[in-house]
């Protein structure tokens, strides 16, 4: 077996199941559960439709590059979001099977483990694929704390020269997961200067674009970075993306990969032999979802109308503040996090997510250590009734 295999830690969900072992929820009050990114909003009609009226596709092999159709959607998606000239589809444009699996993906065709030097660069917190993705390439992860007193922004010039130099891959999260937090066009200016000077490739995982507070003033994307800072060809940068958390389809697995073409074309030819083509009816499906909408401005109404009320609830006790852009809130505990995390599952039967599940040691310290992640997914009604549940467990402590 591969032995990297045994240096991936447990998921986030499996440590939170050992935590809560042994306990048991009063029975008057039915769970809440805050923990997952899982969006919950009721799925557009017709996306649905969209599926069911292409089934017939399932009778062919799809293309591992998918339709031109698709590919073309996605490119103008991709321009009239982020203000871009024409998208290259058939160079600059690869469909995916949701964007976790070509993150994971995106680092075994990347990384060059043959020198036996290769690192991954993280933001830490973050999610757990880049760890994994990393380890199972053979490259040693390196993490770059993302802390309050810099607003959980990456401090790209705390690395040193010696660790930059073996950097193959730089993994980054905008909007964050947990922070929230939207890099700045002065962030991916000097992002863009370390990766010429060093030569590695930028994997911007953006599946958290499309929810954010202010309709006039979306987050800015890396690709739109690129192009305002002087890199049309988006040389050694790639975006990822999903329908699942703009479109509420999370089970349809629909995302794409977008950027350098040289970049693709190399991620195309491992793919092929990887064997992951997008189903025919959920390319079909996803067409109808990049060309609309009016269904994403009415999620992210339904998101602000939650943290709207949410965020001044919980904020009364813990210290929190609405984020940039996503949907989870990212509140600083007076106990640790852990514990809070556990006494409130037992307590009061309402489940949030450790931010040291989410984070590990760097320099001395795990960021994540003395946060939850609050994942605000549920209906507005079941998350006013979390956010009521937390205060009086926070009342209730010493």
């Amino acid at each position: 077996m591969n032995p990297n295999l045994d240096r991936l830690q447990s998921y986030p969900f499996e440590k939170l199941r050992k935590l809560f072992e042994g306990l048991a929820p009063p029975a008057g009050l039915d769970t809440i559960r805050l923990s997952i990114g899982e969006p919950r909003h009721a799925t557009p009609a017709f996306i649905t439709q969209a599926l069911i009226d292409n089934l017939d596709g399932l009778a062919r092999y799809p293309t591992t590059q998918g339709s031109d159709v698709l590919r073309g959607a996605i490119a103008g998606w991709l321009e009239r979001r982020y203000a871009l000239p024409a998208v290259d589809a058939a160079a600059q444009v690869l469909p995916v099977n949701g964007s976790r699996e070509a993150l994971f993906a995106f680092a075994q065709c990347v990384v060059d483990s043959r020198g036996g030097a290769a690192k991954v660069l993280c933001p830490n917190p973050f999610y757990q694929i880049y760890e994994g993705a990393a380890l199972l390439a053979g490259a040693e992860p390196v993490f770059l704390n993302n802390l309050p007193e810099n607003r959980f922004g990456s401090d790209f010039d705390s690395l040193s020269e010696s660790v930059w130099r073996d950097v193959q891959l730089a993994f980054v999260c905008s909007p964050g997961n947990p922070t929230g937090r939207v890099l700045s066009l002065q962030e991916w200016a000097r992002l863009f200067e370390l990766s010429d000077r060093y030569g590695f490739v930028i994997a911007a995982d953006e599946c958290y674009s499309e929810i954010y507070f202010d309709e006039n003033a979306p987050p800015v994307g890396a690709l739109q970075a690129a192009r305002e800072l002087g890199r049309g060809d988006f040389r050694n940068l790639v975006t990822f993306s999903s329908l699942s958390k703009r479109s509420n389809v999370p089970g349809m697995r629909s995302g794409f990969v977008a950027g350098d073409a040289a970049v693709l074309k190399a991620f195309l030819r491992y793919r092929t032999y990887h064997g992951c083509a997008m189903n025919p009816a959920v390319q079909a499906a996803s067409v109808t979802a990049w060309n609309d909408e009016a269904h994403v401005v009415d999620n992210r109404r339904l998101y602000r109308e939650k943290f709207d009320r949410v965020t001044p609830l919980v904020a009364r006790h813990l210290k929190v503040e609405r984020p940039d852009a996503g949907f989870y809130l990212w509140a600083q505990t007076p106990i640790p996090d852990t514990e809070f995390a556990r006494r409130l599952q037992g307590e009061y039967n309402v489940t949030v997510l450790p931010g040291s599940f989410l984070a590990r040691e760097a320099n001395g310290v795990n960021p994540g250590a003395g946060f939850v992640r609050i994942a605000l997914v549920a209906p507005t009604a079941e998350c006013v009734e979390a956010a009521e549940r937390i205060a009086a467990f926070c009342q209730s402590l010493p």
